[in-house]
């Protein structure tokens, strides 16, 4: 093994008293040495440093990047080493093994690994290998270089800094390179590593202590070879109190080194995880969900459950996101991904001593018991964890809204930097953003870019996955660049009286447009949508409680929609031009209709022969085979879609409904379903929000006047009253205002305007849609 030990230390521990003075045991040397290391400092690198050096600071620890190619530069130079140390040997230009370059880096391996890539194309064929890898990369560092190579491992342990070394001059001549000064390295590094006993939670070791019952802990820790101080025994004994793994005295005086030995603590010393672990493990045995308490302690007891791949760091984030589902919960994930593993079947084992097994006869399965027992899980994790908490700050919606320009932030992110006429690269810009979701529109208001990633419909307001992993981009610093054309070129092929570096132009993916952005404050849009405040409607989807699809069932839209169903009707249809995918509007059958007729539809997602399509103009959706969708005129595509989306207001879910279900359980998803499926409703529109209708619900009951059916399902304790948010009562305020003529409606533009704002666009993208780009990447914010 290659550890060392401080000879004086043990000596002194193992001294025998003799003749009144105490002995050290005796230290035999062997004879012989390893083979020579030399050692060099920066100082001693004054031909390769070639710039002035800040000045270290333990407190301030830094890395600059001229370090990195100080680093790399010596790796380049030690064939010219190993050359002129082995000048001797005759056979040297035949030698097949070449000397190995071991590389300890301080937690940081990434950007190195990079500036070393370029050494693979050397003729001296070096290969590159990282030690924080997964899968078979792993394997390669056990592997020698081919012939005539050398091999390079990249190392990002923290080891003792005098131990390093001795990795070299095992079977030649080693070379040390410490890329600090000596006088750092001599005033600042220790010469040797804190022992582990000072240096870890001395939990466990006192708990183990209790159990051989041989007095007070802080006694028998005091023979050690390195005792831990009275303070942090002291702390420790408080803290297994507040854990419940000992018991406070409450007849005689608090001892402050000592505590009577609990159950749990019991449990504790005898499981090899963390003490907050081992007690998550007894609550689950307590509350019933013992194996995926275990599960739990056994994976966050090792290295990261979820593979993280080098340089594929989303992709790792996307798998946590999709098992941890809406909890954004890293041990709900563990949980649904991990059920067998080592340490977890040792686990099992251990806890049999103390009567605890797992219940392996089937439970009573419900639709709610799933949610049930997440909800008991939560209970357990924070009970376990006490006191150590983390909660949600408050989320200023108004700072939200004016940040984001009025977008959904839900679904929103906001880019910056942006460079001039950024429309050019939205292609780019789609791309950069494809590993995290479908983008449905870019909108570009100078250097501000808005992307907004697509929606199910069919499924309820919640953060969309596509915006947490890019935010996990931006945490991670991945970099966004953008291949750009010259702008001073761009401004010379303009015309000067249509000249501007920044056009607010919105991009629409599903349309396929690139048109000016309209300005407008909602007016424009809630005369659109809302002739009246109160609605006829029939519901087609619902999508969870209090959030459904329907359509408008008036004369005026009625007629809308039989004008259209015949126009399609009436065209020749044609086969889809491109290959069926998500986002995609065609035009698709409703097979449950007789007549066969087709209808405006926008894929969901394409699973084998057939697509799940949802039609735009009625809400409702369908399993329809992929040669039956047909291409839809431009013209068709373009036209306002006729369905709306509606969200009860003012409500949201109780107490009850949260533990036994997502959102809302099983038995208020059917209520709801019973009160408006198949019956025509009422409905007084509150507001507007990112195109989603909040409205008040009424239908008959019987022959007795009409009921809110939020009244209905608050009286049955599905909910509860909650305020609205603050774009609802901004658009609320709003609507009022329009409907009581307080605001004078917008006039559209006219359409020479609109066509004079579209020139220079469409000019734009025309000319520069194929050239060359003239400048280097662009990084985007």
């Amino acid at each position: 093994m290659s550890a060392s030990i401080n000879c004086k230390e043990f000596a002194d521990y193992f001294a025998i008293p003799v003749h009144n003075k105490l002995n050290p045991a005796y230290i035999f040397e062997v004879e012989g040495k390893p083979y020579a290391i030399e050692e060099y400092y920066l100082d001693d690198l004054k031909h390769t440093v070639l710039f002035k050096l800040p000045p270290q600071i333990i407190e301030e620890p830094a890395i600059v990047k001229e370090m990195y190619d100080v680093a790399v530069s010596l790796i380049q130079s030690f064939d010219e080493l190993e050359m002129t140390s082995n000048r001797e040997n005759k056979t040297l230009g035949l030698m097949s093994e070449r000397g190995s370059v071991l590389v300890f880096l301080p937690g940081e391996y990434r950007y190195l690994s990079e500036m070393c890539n370029s050494l693979i194309e050397l003729p001296s064929g070096k290969v590159i290998l990282s030690d924080p890898c997964v899968g078979k990369q792993k394997d390669n560092v056990f592997t020698g270089p081919a012939c005539c190579k050398k091999q390079i491992i990249l190392l990002s342990l923290l080891v003792g800094g005098y131990f390093v070394n001795s990795r070299a001059g095992r079977v030649s001549k080693g070379y040390c390179y410490r890329l600090v000064r000596k006088d750092f390295w001599t005033n600042c590094i220790p010469e040797k590593p804190v022992p582990e006993i000072l240096r870890c939670p001395l939990g466990t070791t006192i708990l183990r202590i209790k159990m051989l019952d041989m007095g007070e802990p802080k006694a028998l820790l005091a023979t050690a070879l390195s005792p831990p101080s009275v303070g942090d025994i002291e702390r420790t004994i408080l803290q297994l109190k507040e854990l419940g793994a000992l018991a406070t005295c409450v007849q005689t005086e608090e001892n402050p080194h000592d505590g009577e030995l609990t159950f749990l603590g019991r449990v504790l010393a005898h499981l090899p995880v963390d003490q907050h672990l081992g007690k998550l493990i007894v609550l689950g045995h307590v509350f019933g969900c013992l194996e995926e308490c275990l599960i739990i302690a056994a994976a966050l007891s090792l290295r990261t459950f979820f593979a993280v791949p080098f340089r594929q760091h989303i992709d790792g984030y996307r798998n946590k996101l999709f098992f941890s589902g809406n909890s954004k919960s890293d041990c709900i994930a563990i949980v649904n991904a991990f059920k067998v593993a080592e340490l977890f079947e040792e686990l099992k084992e251990r806890v049999r001593a103390f009567n605890m097994h797992i219940n392996t006869q089937p439970s009573a399965m419900d639709q709610e018991y799933v949610y049930k027992q997440r909800f008991i899980l939560q209970v357990v994790i924070a009970g376990a964890f006490y006191p150590n908490y983390f909660t949600f700050g408050k989320c200023d919606q108004e700072i939200a809204v004016r940040e984001l320009a009025g977008k959904d932030p839900k679904t929103t992110i906001l880019l910056r930097n942006i460079p001039p006429y950024g429309f050019l690269y939205h292609k780019q810009m789609q791309s950069l953003f494809r590993q995290c979701g479908q983008v449905k529109s870019i909108a570009y208001d100078g250097p501000k870019a808005f992307v907004e990633f697509s929606r199910n419909p069919m499924e309820g307001f919640k953060t969309l996955p596509a915006v947490y992993m890019s935010l996990k981009m931006s945490q991670l610093k991945i970099p966004l660049d953008l291949n750009v054309h010259d702008p001073d070129e761009i401004t010379r092929r303009l015309a000067a009286s249509l000249f501007r570096k920044f056009f607010r132009v919105n991009v629409d993916y599903q349309k396929q447009t690139v048109e000016p952005a309209e300005i407008s404050f909602g007016v424009s849009e809630l005369s659109k949508m809302i002739p009246n405040r109160l609605l006829s409607v029939n519901v087609t989807e619902i999508v969870e409680v209090g959030h459904f699809w329907g359509y408008r069932i008036d004369e005026k839209n009625m007629t809308i929609l039989q004008t259209l169903t015949t126009e399609i009707n009436h065209q020749n249809l044609m086969d889809l031009p491109v290959s069926p995918h998500p986002e995609l509007v065609c035009l698709a059958p409703f097979p449950c209709l007789e007549n066969k007729g087709y209808y405006r539809a926008r894929i969901l997602y394409v699973s084998g022969d057939f697509a799940e399509v949802f039609f735009v103009d009625y809400g409702n959706r369908s399993r329809v085979p992929l040669k039956k969708l047909k291409d839809i005129p431009s013209y068709l595509r373009e036209l306002p879609f006729q369905a709306l989306e509606f969200k009860m207001c003012k409500m949201r879910p109780s107490a009850k409904s949260l533990v036994c279900g997502e959102q809302w359980s099983y038995s208020a998803s059917q209520k709801f379903a019973s009160l408006v499926n198949g019956y025509t409703l009422l409905v007084k529109v509150y507001s507007l929000v990112h195109s989603v209708l909040h409205v008040d619900v009424f239908r008959y009951l019987g022959s007795k006047e009409l009921v809110n059916i939020r009244d209905v399902l608050i009286e049955e304790c599905y909910a509860e009253q909650a305020e609205e948010s603050y774009e609802s009562q901004r658009s609320h305020d709003l609507l009022k205002a329009l409907l009581s003529d307080q605001i004078r409606k917008e006039e559209k533009k006219p359409a020479s305007s609109r066509e004079e704002e579209k020139h220079p666009i469409e000019t734009l993208l025309n000319k520069f849609s194929t050239s060359k780009f003239g400048t280097p990447a662009h990084k985007v914010a």
